[in-house]
């Protein structure tokens, strides 16, 4: 479910990213609205950060991160044994609601925020800007979060094991790490720029995608004329299996805008960031497009077209619309400050929540969300909670902010 979170929770504006998108979700990526052609394009990009997306990150020297192994040494990819997810699994509920971002563990019933990043705006010209993340991932040792020097990171389901872009924005070595004794366990050396990293459900995979060009930079304006340079930079994507070292590369370009693609040719993407995500079951892989139906589009592992599969998931996060007992399920569709989950079979209401956005299911009983501070009437005035099917019960997971401070985080929810 991670990273998401990593694009993730894309409409989002600054707390959560499940399973991958929650990079363009949790922290506000927001899909760029176009104006008509030779009017220029409006852009809103990165406000702090969804990926839900399912999400993780690293340099391998790590300013006080406590690795103890510094040096930039690519090992070779003969597989690894990795820790088992322990069992049972906590259930508990952790909050943090005094510190924005959070320093202890933030957590409630089958998920966890397992790492989360802050967003910085750095100005490269007159006309252009970009958005830096900077990475904090948590620690076992002390229950809270610690900062790291990596480009991107992700957390494995069972919160034991991280993997993380080791570079400057986009990076060639992927470094994987054991969280309870901050060891680098291994370094993968890639010939592609890497710009996001995602765990495949089952904790054994990694799905990495490529960029010509670092995706997260815009107008200073948010504005600017039609220029073939705006376009996606995705080049393709590598998985690599972390249990036996095996890793192949396939290449995928990024979507054509959806108002310059042919006509025929299918959805596009406006975004220049186009992170790839893993399906619930991990057979097949997905890139989001800018429209709502599809939202996103599938290929099996090595890159071909593929039909959607039969599984539910939350449109905006990835994450499994299910709830864990296969009884109720979230959406189709969730309005803002309105949501529902129904009957999965008879589809009949079985409650409202009167939240921004249903991210994961924490038990049968209660979902993490994004709610709304004081009378909801402000999207961006937001906390993260836990809320009960009926929406009668709202627990305060995270502190009250606003996504446009300079404390706005995007999470990365795993499953714990």
């Amino acid at each position: 479910m991670t990273r998401l979170l990593r694009d993730t929770l894309e409409e989002w504006a600054g707390e959560v990213r499940v399973p991958h998108d929650l990079a363009d979700r949790a922290l506000g990526v927001r899909r760029p609205t176009r104006a008509p052609r030779g009017r220029g394009r409006s852009w809103a990009l990165v406000a702090g950060a969804l990926a839900l997306a399912a999400g993780v990150t690293v340099a391998l020297v790590v300013p006080g991160a406590g690795v103890e192994d510094r040096g930039a040494t690519v090992r070779p990819a003969t597989g690894l044994t990795l820790p088992e997810r322990p069992s049972p699994a906590p259930t508990d509920i952790r909050t943090d609601t005094q510190n924005r971002p959070p320093r202890t563990l933030i957590a409630a019933g089958n998920v966890a925020v397992s790492a989360y990043w802050t967003t910085t705006t750095e100005k490269l010209s007159e006309k252009l800007e970009r958005y830096r993340r900077t990475w904090w991932l948590y620690d076992t040792r002390n229950d809270g979060y610690e900062k790291t020097d990596w480009a991107w990171v992700d957390v494995a389901p069972g919160l034991r094991t991280a993997a993380a872009i080791q570079g400057d924005l986009l990076g060639r070595q992927i470094v994987i790490l054991d969280m309870a004794t901050r060891e680098v366990r291994s370094v993968i050396g890639l010939d592609h720029d890497a710009g996001s990293v995602v765990w495949s459900p089952d904790g054994t995979k990694l799905l990495v995608t490529t960029y010509s060009g670092y995706p997260d930079e815009q107008p200073v304006d948010h504005t600017i004329m039609d220029d073939p340079n705006t376009n996606g930079t995705r080049t393709g994507y590598y998985v690599i299996d972390v249990t036996t070292g095996e890793k192949e590369y396939h290449a995928l370009p990024a979507l054509p805008d959806t108002l310059d693609a042919p006509a025929g040719s299918g959805p596009g993407n406006g975004n220049r960031r186009q992170d790839l995500g893993w399906s619930l079951d991990g057979s097949l892989i997905w890139g989001r497009t800018s429209i709502v139906n599809p939202d996103r589009l599938f290929y099996t592992v090595d890159g071909k077209r593929h039909d959607p599969p039969a599984d539910r998931y939350i449109p905006d996060t990835g994450a499994n619309a299910l709830s864990p007992s296969g009884r109720l399920v979230i959406g189709p569709r969730q309005l803002a400050r309105s949501t529902e989950i129904s009957d999965a079979r008879s589809g009949s209401v079985a409650g409202r929540q009167k939240v921004i956005k249903l991210l994961a299911w924490a038990d049968d009983h209660s979902v993490v969300a994004l709610g709304c501070a004081q009378e909801c009437d402000d999207d961006s005035d937001y906390r993260l909670v836990l809320v009960s099917v009926d929406g009668s019960r709202t627990t305060q997971l995270a502190a009250i902010g606003r996504s446009e401070d300079v404390a706005a985080w995007g999470a990365v929810l795993t499953p714990r």
